[in-house]
C-alpha cells in the first residue's frame, strides 16, 4: 500500500484519487474550497460522474479516503503527490493559465518534509515539469529535502471517467528521473495496462497531441457532414462506411454540434498558442476551432431556414451539458446556441437529465438573461408550445420519448437533431420539418449561405436585415 495525496478534487482530482484509494492505496484528497471538502466528507460529491459517488462512499467507509483542506495534513507521510488542478485558457491567445498549478507547486514546497515524487495530472504546457521543480525548489521550507517529478497525463472522459481509469488503452509517464518513473508505474501495475515511459517534454506533448487529435476527427466529420448535405449523400452511413477501416476506426466520427467540455477546446487552443510561441503557424489546428464553432452557428441556420426570423418564436432544447452522462456545461454548444437565438428574439424552454443549475449557473456567468429562458422538468414540458426542437445532447431517454406526442404538444413540428438520433423518415412520417447534420435532406440551401459575421450575436434589427436578405437571395 502506497500513501498517496491528490491536490485538487475536480474531474481529475476526484476520480484519480479515488480510483488509487479502490486499487488499494491511502490517499488524501485536498483541496483549499473548504465548502467543497466539507460537501465531500458529507458524501456530496462537486460533479456528476457515474458510479464514481458508489466509489467514493465504499473507499471512504473502508479508510482508504479522505479530504481536508490542509497541505500538512494531505501530506504527510506521502509517497506520491498527483497535482490535479484545472488549467483554464488563460489569454486571449489561448496559453494555459498555470497559477493553481503554481499554487499547488508552492503548497507542497511549504510543507514537504520529507522524500516524495510529485506528479503531474493536470493538463499542462510543454515544459511545465521544469516550472514546477523549479517552484518546489525554490520554496522548500527545508532545502535539504529530496523529491522527484513526473508528469502523468489523464486521459478521462467525462462520462466515462471512472471505467477509463480501471480500464486506460495505456499510461503515460515522463521524467527525466527513470527511478521514479519506474516507482510511479508500480501503481499502474493492477490495471494490467500499457506504460510508456519517456522524458518529461514529450509525456506533456503526448496529451496535447492526442486530444487535438480526436478533436481533428469531430471537425473533419463535421466538415464532411456539410458536404454531404450539399450533395445528398448521408454521414451516418459515410463514417460507418469510413470507420470499417482499421487505418481510420469508427471513433469521434459521429457528425453533430462539435466537441465541448474541459478538455478539447481549451487544449487545442493551447496546442496553437504553445506553436504560434515558437515561430510556427498551426494552420490545421486553427481550421480544426473554425469548423467547430461554425457547427454552433449551423443549428440557428436551419431553424432561420424553417421558421423564419425567429423573434417571437419558443425555441427548445433538448439536452444542455456539453454531452451526456455529466453535468458539465464547459464550452457547452447549449451556451452559443442560446446567446444566439435570444439575441434574434427568440425565448428558450431547456431540460437537461442533470446540468440544469450548471447551465443556470454557466448562463449567468456568460451574462445571458436568464429571464428568456425556462428550465423544464422533462423533455414534453420543453415541447409544450414550442416552434421548433433542438437535439443538443444525447442522452438516452431521448431517443425512446412519444415523438407522436411530442409531435402534438408543439405550436410548430420543427425538428432540428443536432445529434442525429433519430431516424429522418421516421420524423418526417410523424409530421415534422426535420433537419438532421449531414443527412442529405436539407431541402433549401437558403439559411446555408449565412456567414459567419452575420451569425454572430449583434443588435436585432442587423440580425434580421442580414436573414432577410440572405432568404431572398435563395
Amino acid at each position: 500500500m502506497s500513501i498517496i495525496s491528490v491536490i485538487g478534487t475536480g474531474y481529475v482530482g476526484l476520480v484519480t484519487g479515488t480510483c488509487l484509494a479502490d486499487l488499494g492505496n491511502s490517499v488524501t484528497c485536498v483541496d483549499i474550497i473548504p465548502e467543497k471538502i466539507e460537501r465531500l466528507k458529507q458524501g456530496v460529491l462537486p460533479i456528476y460522474e457515474p458510479g464514481l459517488e458508489e466509489l467514493v462512499e465504499r473507499n471512504v467507509h473502508a479508510g482508504r479516503l479522505h479530504f481536508t483542506t490542509s497541505y500538512k495534513e494531505g501530506l504527510d507521510n506521502s509517497d506520491f503527490i498527483f497535482i490535479a488542478v484545472n488549467t483554464p485558457t488563460g489569454t486571449s491567445q489561448g496559453g494555459a493559465d498555470m497559477r493553481y498549478v503554481e499554487s499547488a507547486a508552492r503548497g507542497i514546497a511549504e510543507e514537504l518534509d520529507h522524500y516524495a515524487i510529485i506528479i503531474n495530472k493536470s493538463t499542462v504546457p510543454v515544459g511545465s515539469g521544469d516550472v514546477v521543480t523549479r517552484i518546489v525548489r525554490k520554496n522548500l521550507a527545508r532545502p535539504e529535502v529530496p523529491f522527484g517529478v513526473v508528469s502523468n497525463p489523464e486521459f478521462l472522459r467525462e462520462g466515462s471517467a471512472v471505467q477509463d481509469f480501471q480500464n486506460p488503452d495505456r499510461v503515460v509517464l515522463g521524467s527525466s528521473d527513470a527511478q521514479a518513473a519506474q516507482r510511479v508505474a508500480t501503481l499502474y501495475l493492477p490495471l494490467r495496462a500499457p506504460i510508456v515511459i519517456t522524458d518529461l517534454y514529450t509525456a506533456e506533448m503526448i496529451k496535447y497531441a492526442s486530444n487535438a487529435f480526436l478533436a481533428t476527427k469531430i471537425s473533419f466529420i463535421n466538415e464532411i457532414a456539410q458536404i454531404c448535405e450539399r450533395l445528398g449523400a448521408d454521414v451516418k452511413e459515410v463514417a460507418a462506411g469510413m470507420g470499417y477501416d482499421k487505418r481510420i476506426g469508427r471513433a469521434f466520427l459521429d457528425a453533430g454540434l462539435g466537441y465541448g467540455g474541459s478538455c478539447f477546446p481549451k487544449d487545442v487552443r493551447a496546442l496553437a498558442h504553445m506553436a504560434a510561441e515558437a515561430g510556427l503557424h498551426p494552420q490545421m489546428l486553427h481550421a480544426v476551432m473554425e469548423i467547430n464553432q461554425d457547427q454552433r452557428r449551423l443549428i440557428v441556420a436551419k431553424l432561420v431556414e424553417l421558421l423564419g426570423s425567429l423573434r417571437g418564436c419558443t425555441i427548445g432544447l433538448l439536452g444542455l451539458a456539453f454531452k451526456p452522462n455529466t453535468d458539465d456545461m464547459r464550452e457547452a454548444p447549449a451556451i452559443d446556441i442560446i446567446r444566439w437565438v435570444t439575441s434574434q428574439g427568440a425565448t428558450v424552454r431547456a431540460y437537461d437529465p442533470v446540468a440544469r443549475e450548471s447551465a443556470r449557473q454557466t448562463l449567468e456567468r456568460e451574462e445571458i438573461y436568464l429571464d428568456m429562458i425556462t428550465f423544464c422538468q422533462n423533455a414534453y414540458d420543453v415541447a409544450n408550445g414550442a416552434d421548433a426542437l433542438v437535439v443538443v445532447t444525447e442522452w438516452n431517454e431521448f431517443s425512446s420519448l412519444n415523438m407522436p406526442e411530442v409531435r402534438r404538444l408543439m405550436r410548430r413540428p420543427v425538428l432540428i437533431d443536432g445529434r442525429n438520433i433519430y431516424k429522418a423518415e421516421e420524423m418526417s412520417r410523424l409530421g415534422f420539418s426535420y433537419r438532421g447534420i449531414g443527412r442529405g435532406n436539407m431541402g433549401t440551401d437558403a439559411a446555408l449561405l449565412l456567414t459567419t459575421e452575420q451569425m454572430d450575436p449583434s443588435p436585432l434589427p442587423q440580425q434580421e436585415r442580414s436573414v432577410q436578405t440572405i432568404r431572398s437571395r435563395g
